[in-house]
Order: C-alpha cells, then structure tokens, then sequence
C-alpha cells in the first residue's frame, strides 16, 4: 500500500486488491500444470511433424476383452493336430507364477482359409474383413505388459500402468495439433467408464486441451453417442458469439492485469488462462460444426447398408464406425472406436464359453470391413493409420470346458493404411500360437511405429513434469521398419 494513502478505508482497500488476490489464487492453481515446461502449447493449432509422414491421423478400432489371435487370423495346424493333449505351461494366470503346470490344448473352434494375393488365414469369424486381408498389415507377435484387464488396457493406452499417464491420443494431438480448428483433436466413441476408464483418455500432465473427448460411453447405443451441450436453441448463432465474445473480453482483461502486476513472474498464469480462452473458443466452434458431423441422416443407403447399420446385430458398431470416418474427413487426428461394455468381464473375455466370440465377431466383422472400403474409396486410407486389436490375446489352452484364458505372450493386432505395407504378416508365435518367438513385437514398439508413421520421434516427443521428462513409451520402444513401405 502506498504511504501516501493513509487514511484508505478497508473497502476502498479490498477493492484495491481484489483482482491480486485471484491473481495470486489462479496461480497457485496453475503452478503445477507449468512447472518445467519447455513450451506452451495451448492450442489445436497444426505444428509440422519432426519428418516427413506417412499418415496424418489414425482411427484405433480397439477389441476390449482380448479376442483370440488362434481363432481368427494366427493358424496354427499343429494345434488342430494336438487338440486336447496335455501341455506343460509357465503359469501367468494359473499357480505360482512361473511355476510350470500340464494344460489340456484346445483347437481353433472355427476353420481357417486363406485370402486375397497374399493368401493371409483368417477364420471364418470374419468373411468381410478377410476380403480386405490385402490391406491389412498382420503383426502376429505382439507383446504387452499385465495379465488383467485394467492394467493391459492401461498400458495399451498409455504405455504405463504404475503412474498416471497421458494417452497416446493425447499424446498424438500434443506432438501435431490437428487440422480442424472447430473440433477437438482427440475424440473416443462409447468408452468404457472401466478398466482404465476416463485414463485411456487422459491428458494427464499435458495442457487439458489435449484430453480425449468422450462422445457417448459404452452400454449407451451408438445412436445416442452425442457431444453434451453441443447446442443452445435458448439462443440465436448471433446471441452466441456475442456471449461468448464477452467472455473472452473478461479473460484477456485479466491476462492483461495479471501481466502488469507480475510481469514475467505471470507465465504460469498466462498458460491456464490462455488454455482456458482456448477452450471456450474450441467449445463455441464446435456448435457450429461437429452437429452436422455427428448427423448421420444425409449419408446414402449404399453407405448405410456397407456398414451394416440396417441391420440390427451391425447396426451398432457400424454407426460408430462411419461416424469414425466422418471425424477421419473433418480432419480430427486421433479417433477411438470401442467394442467395449461395462460388465465385469469385457465382450471378448471368453474364459468358459469361446463360442460366443462368433456373436462379437458378427457385430463387428461387417462395420469394420465398410469402413476400410469406405475409407479407400474416399482416398482417406492413404493418410489414415487404422489399427484393430485388443489389450492382449488367449491362450492355446482350455480353460474349463470351451473357454481361453488370458494372454500377454502372443498376440495378433493389425494395422492399414498409412504407409504400411498392405499383404503383409510380421513375426511368429510358436507352433501353437502361445508365445510370440520371431520379430517380437513389444507394445512399446507399436506405440514408437505409430508415432513414426505421424512423423514424429517417440524419443524425443516429450514432456517436462516433476523435474523429468516424460515420453509415451517411457525407456523403451523400437520403431518396426519392417511394417513401412
């Protein structure tokens, strides 16, 4: 206070210091978000890859339960041949871990055939997407970490499953922003409010406006997955930008006044204001734009009809599947598509009763398909990374009567598109599909691939936070070339 005003009243004081007093709370609360920040990236804004890209965006199709790579696309004779002989098994789920106990060997329970110029298997679980084997990039040894549910599909989605951990989508939108300034950059269809849950979408420590949008959540149809509050018929489009211009007016009177108070010293604050501008900026053009994305009454019969939304066990993931391809159009950089629910055991989690995978595979095999064709005959394939897998596989091994247990060892996902080899099958696993043993493929190398089909390092993509940083695939990760055309 300065001396001259001696005879200041308490409130002519309080109203003196008002605004220093919520300039001083704010940054406290922004304190954290910027502590070590090498840079402050609270926009959607495009930024150049690191080099030259394959892919622009990747709509991840993601199997939550773990289907059976030995039921759909790994054949293995010699476990038809060895069907229900007694196999010595390191335990992982089973016993002691580590410890070694005889299983009893169960088949593939649908036949195998193979298709396209690349005479790839795949299982009659999946006559749609088998005619597109020729697009499709197989990795049959993949790896992962944790053998439950929550923690591999964590780690699927953050590479971690001991710390809280930005997603890979956050991630994704973090290192290239996206092209579309009127939708977020990150959105995940009908996720499950479990195993992970709002994690597999998270930011984390990254500036909020990397977080994963959720439009819709599982166990709700697909017909109702809608962004909340998109719209306002209280006001006019006039009446908004007008409200909303009001807002910001307010916002930057106190970036300018935080700043002459502080000066420097006000970065911390700067950062979470100006992210907040941000996000009420993104929020009021996303009520211009994303309702016509999200409305799917103007596409054509034909279209309808190759997803299979007019059919009723189709019609629900292919809704989510075309809506996917039209956020792939609008330019969005990462899309997530969910077969998920929320009951204990997720929908591909067959530990008594592997004959319901072939009802999981009728729901998707057809919307999966029609999004690949759509894709390509919309010229999208080219610059769009598809990816179609679960958190982890089964085993070769019964578990009770017709079930599969869960497996980490050796699984199979699939990747389209985006520069990678179409016709093409990459590494092993053993004769009877349990453990990947030829060009293994951790789940740190799926992430490091992917993030190098965007055009960017996955070593050097990283964040300051608690005095480290901090990258997706944490100390590991080897790029597979092999994948690349």
């Amino acid at each position: 206070m300065n001396h001259h005003d001696q005879n200041i009243t308490r409130r002519r004081m309080l109203q003196r210091s008002a605004c220093g007093f919520g300039g001083l709370a704010l940054a406290g609360l922004a304190h954290q978000d910027a502590q070590g920040r090498d840079r402050t990236p609270n926009d959607l804004r495009p930024r150049e890859p690191m080099f030259p890209a394959r892919a622009k965006r990747v709509i991840f199709i993601f199997m939550q339960g773990g289907p059976s790579q030995i039921d759909t696309f790994d054949y293995k004779p010699d476990l038809i041949k060895n069907d229900g002989q007694d196999i010595d098994f390191t335990g992982v789920r089973f016993g002691t871990f580590g410890t070694r106990s005889k299983r009893k060997l169960l088949k593939p329970l649908w036949k195998f055939q193979q298709h396209g110029e690349c005479d790839q298997y795949v299982s009659e679980l999946f006559p749609h997407m088998a005619r597109h084997v020729d697009k499709m990039c197989m990795i049959h040894s993949m790896q992962t970490e944790g053998v439950a549910h929550g923690p591999s599909t964590l780690f699927l989605h953050t590479g971690a499953t001991n710390l809280v951990r930005p997603s890979i989508g956050s991630w994704i939108t973090y290192g290239l922003g996206t092209e579309n300034q009127n939708i977020p950059g990150f959105i995940t269809i009908n996720p499950s409010a479990s195993k992970g849950g709002p994690r597999n979408h998270s930011n984390s420590f990254l500036p909020t406006i990397f977080q994963g949008t959720a439009v819709g959540r599982a166990g709700l149809p697909a017909s109702e997955a809608k962004i909340r509050n998109i719209s306002n018929q209280m006001l006019s489009k006039n009446s908004q930008r007008q409200q909303i211009e009001l807002m910001q007016r307010f916002n930057r009177m106190q970036m300018d006044k935080t700043q002459a108070i502080y000066g420097d010293k006000s970065l911390s604050v700067d950062d979470r204001l100006e992210a907040t501008i941000k996000t009420y900026e993104l929020a009021y053009r996303m009520q211009m734009q994303a309702p016509d994305i999200m409305d799917l009454s103007g596409e054509t019969a034909a279209t309808l009809e190759s997803y299979g939304i007019d059919q009723k066990e189709t019609e629900d993931f292919g809704r989510q599947c075309l809506l996917a391809r039209r956020l792939a159009e609008a330019d969005a950089r990462y899309i997530q598509i969910n077969y998920s629910d929320e009951s204990e055991n997720p929908k591909w989690d067959q530990h008594s009763n592997m004959p319901k995978h072939e009802e999981h595979a009728r729901a998707v095999d057809k919307p999966v398909a029609g999004l690949l064709e759509d894709l390509k005959q919309r010229g999208l394939l080219e610059d769009t990374l598809v990816w179609w897998g679960g958190e982890f596989g089964r085993t070769p091994f019964a578990q009770g009567k017709d079930g599969r247990d869960h497996n980490p060892r050796g699984f199979t996902v699939w990747l389209a598109g985006g520069g990678v080899k179409g016709g093409y099958a990459h590494g092993e696993t053993d004769e009877i599909g349990h453990e990947a043993v030829s060009d293994k493929v951790h789940m740190h190398d799926l992430h490091a691939t992917i993030l190098h089909l965007l055009g960017m390092d996955h070593e050097k993509l990283t964040y300051q936070y608690a005095g480290r940083n901090f990258r997706l695939t944490d100390v590991s990760g080897t790029v597979i070339r092999e994948l690349f055309h």
